[in-house]
């Protein structure tokens, strides 16, 4: 979105209170039709507020990028967050924990116990003096290609079966639940007659509810179930 472009009900209130705002962003997310590609999100975005006379009084950056997986390969973790890491490494050496801290708080299924996927970064309200956020989020943004596309590139071609498909839409599912449960962005754009259209972009096409389904023990779907009930130190 950019000035103007907001809900009615936010703009009504940042003219009545500032008069004036700009925001901007991109949001992605990719959700593959082979099983063993793993569906991507990434979001990047900035605010800035002025008073009436002009001047800026607040101003940050937000954003992130989050893996999930729907058959884990462990070399495409390590890969997804090494790389990330390698840019948070470039600003501060404890950046990547605390914005893989956040992630992993963030994007939890809480009536569930598990996490959405295996995280990656995120943040908000990032608005250094220095401009650090500026730096961080731009960074982050440029490293979605590589720290992603690699991973298509390895699974995209995998022959995989009904059975496969049919667990990809039941973690589609709790993909879905996830959205409009718990994600704060879902929220806002719909209790402000936001673009339902827009709000609702990170929907999966297809999805699947099974009562109380329960992978075979020792698979690699409970493998997957056990590793998100906790978060996981990939690098």
């Amino acid at each position: 979105a950019v000035h103007g472009e907001l809900p009615p009900s936010m703009q009504a209130y940042l003219q009545t209170n500032y008069q004036k705002f700009f925001a901007c962003g991109i949001s992605l997310v990719i959700h593959p039709f082979n099983p063993f590609v793993p569906t991507v999100h990434a979001n990047y975005r900035y605010f800035e507020l002025y008073d009436k006379n002009g001047n800026v009084v607040d101003l940050w950056f937000g954003g992130g990028a989050d893996l999930t997986p729907y058959y884990l390969f462990d070399e495409d973790a390590i890969h997804f967050h090494s790389l990330h890491k390698s840019v948070c490494d470039q600003f501060t050496p404890e950046l990547y924990a605390q914005l893989k801290k956040a992630c992993d708080a963030y994007f939890f299924n809480h009536h569930r116990g598990e996490a959405r996927g295996v995280g990656g970064l995120f943040f908000d309200r990032l608005n250094d003096a220095d401009n650090r956020g500026y730096d961080v989020a731009t960074t982050l943004g440029k490293l979605f290609i590589p720290a992603y596309l690699p991973l298509v590139s390895r699974r995209k071609d995998t022959i995989f079966t009904k059975e496969q498909k049919r667990w990809q839409e039941i973690r589609r599912g709790r993909y879905v639940e996830f959205n409009l449960l718990h994600d704060k962005g879902t929220l806002f754009g719909l209790k402000t007659n936001g673009r339902v259209e827009s709000i609702l972009m990170s929907l999966p096409a297809t999805v699947r509810w099974e009562y109380d389904h329960h992978p075979q023990p020792g698979s690699p779907e409970e493998r997957l179930l056990n590793v998100l009930k906790s978060p996981v130190d990939w690098v």
